[in-house]
C-alpha cells in the first residue's frame, strides 16, 4: 500500500506539474481556492486581510475578509482600511491562551523586563498605587519606604493624592520649593498634611535618587480653592469647607495633559534617565459632586484622564522610557465579574493576576 505522502510524490512525479495544479485537477477550483485562503490566513498576523476586492460596484458592497485570531471575519470593503488593522476582540478571541497580549497590551508593553530589584521605584497616585507598592515589597524590590521609614508623604499618603493637580503639587514642592496659599492637603483621615521642610527635603531626596516612577492616575473630580485654583488632594474636611473659597469641577482633558507634562518635564530636568510608567485606576468613583449618576459621571472621569494621558504619550512617543499599563482596560474588558461587592474595590485574584501580568513585562528578576 502506498503512502499518502508517497502517492503525492508519485503523482506529481509522474505529470511533471506544480503541486497546486495537482490539487486543483483532483479538488477542483472551489476547494483549491479554500485551500489557498487556510494556507494565506495561517500566515497572517492579526488584522491583516486575506480577501481585499480589487473591484467594487458603485455601492462599495463587497467584503473584505482578515484574521482575527483563530477566526476568518468578514468586514466591509468600502472604506481604506491600510495594510493591517486592530479589529475590536470578539468574546471567543478574549478565550484565547494569548488574548491579553494580543488584544489589550499590544503596542504598550517594552521590548523586555527591565525594573531590577536593585533599582530605586517610587510609586504613588491613586488607591490601586497600593496595589503595585505592596507587589513590590512582597517581591524584594527597592520600594520608597520599603526599607527604612521615611519622612515623605509620597510615602505615607501617597495612595490619596488622587488626581494630576496633587501629583504635581508634590514634584513642584520638593524641586521648585513652590509655595502654597492655604493647606491643600488631608490624609485619609482628614488630617492635614503640612508644609513642613524636613518632609519637603525628603520628598526631594526620594526622587532624586528614584530610577523608576510609577505614577497611578485616579479620577478628575477635583475640588479646588477659587481665587487661585490649587487643588486639594482629596475632597475638604467638613469643618473646614468656605463656600466663598471653595469650589468643585470637573477638570478638562488639557489641564490633565498640561499637568502630566509638567510632571515629564520635572523628572526630565533633574533626573534625566527615570523610567516613567503611567496606569489609570480601574477603581471607580465612590460618589460624584455632580448632579449626575456616579456611573455616568465616573465614565467621564475616567475617560478624561485616558484621553489626557493618550495625548501626552502620542507626543511623546520618542522616549523610549516613557510607558503606559493598561490596568483600567485590563480590568473593565478582559476580566468577568472583578469587583467585590461594593462594585468598586478589585478582587483579590484580579489583582494578582494584573501583578503577575506587569511582573512578567517590567520585572526583570521576576
Amino acid at each position: 500500500m502506498i503512502k499518502p505522502q508517497n502517492f503525492w510524490r508519485l503523482l506529481i512525479r509522474k505529470h511533471l506539474m506544480p503541486l497546486s495544479k495537482v490539487v486543483k485537477q483532483i479538488l477542483g477550483p472551489t476547494a483549491t481556492a479554500q485551500l489557498n485562503r487556510y494556507i494565506k490566513f495561517r500566515s497572517l498576523k492579526n488584522g491583516q486581510i486575506i480577501d481585499n476586492p480589487s473591484t467594487q460596484n458603485k455601492t462599495g458592497s463587497d467584503s473584505l475578509i482578515y484574521r482575527q485570531g483563530i477566526e476568518v471575519k468578514k468586514a466591509s470593503g468600502t472604506w481604506y482600511r491600510g495594510k493591517g488593522a486592530n479589529f475590536i476582540a470578539t468574546k471567543a478571541n478574549l478565550k484565547e491562551k494569548n488574548a491579553i497580549e494580543q488584544y489589550i497590551l499590544k503596542g504598550w508593553i517594552p521590548n523586555k523586563p527591565f525594573i531590577n530589584k536593585a533599582d530605586a521605584i517610587t510609586t504613588f497616585g491613586s488607591c490601586f498605587a497600593a496595589h503595585i507598592t505592596n507587589f513590590l515589597k512582597d517581591h524584594g524590590y527597592n520600594v520608597a519606604g520599603s526599607k527604612k521609614k521615611e519622612n515623605s508623604y509620597i510615602i505615607r499618603c501617597g495612595e490619596g493624592m488622587v488626581n494630576t493637580f496633587a501629583i504635581l503639587q508634590q514634584f513642584e514642592w520638593a524641586y521648585e520649593n513652590k509655595q502654597f496659599s492655604e493647606n491643600l492637603w488631608f490624609d485619609s483621615k482628614g488630617l492635614m498634611q503640612e508644609y513642613l521642610s524636613d518632609v519637603k527635603e525628603s520628598t526631594k531626596k526620594n526622587f532624586l535618587d528614584t530610577k523608576v516612577f510609577i505614577i497611578t492616575l485616579g479620577l478628575s473630580e477635583i475640588w479646588y480653592n477659587k481665587k487661585n485654583g490649587d487643588a486639594f488632594w482629596r475632597a475638604i474636611p467638613r469643618e473646614k469647607f468656605d463656600p466663598e473659597c471653595h469650589g468643585f469641577k470637573v477638570s478638562s482633558v488639557e489641564e490633565n495633559k498640561r499637568n502630566l507634562e509638567k510632571i515629564f518635564k520635572l523628572i526630565r530636568t533633574h533626573r534625566k534617565d527615570a523610567t516613567i510608567i503611567f496606569t489609570l485606576s480601574p477603581v471607580p468613583l465612590v460618589a460624584t459632586f455632580r448632579d449626575k449618576s456616579c456611573i455616568t459621571a465616573n465614565s467621564v472621569s475616567k475617560a478624561i484622564l485616558r484621553a489626557a494621558v493618550d495625548e501626552f504619550l502620542r507626543y511623546h512617543e520618542q522616549d523610549k522610557k516613557l510607558f503606559y499599563f493598561p490596568s483600567y482596560e485590563l480590568v473593565n474588558h478582559f476580566f468577568d465579574n472583578p469587583y467585590e461587592n461594593d462594585n468598586r474595590h478589585i478582587k483579590p485574584n484580579v489583582v494578582k493576576q494584573l501583578m503577575d501580568l506587569f511582573a512578567k513585562y517590567y520585572l526583570h528578576n521576576e
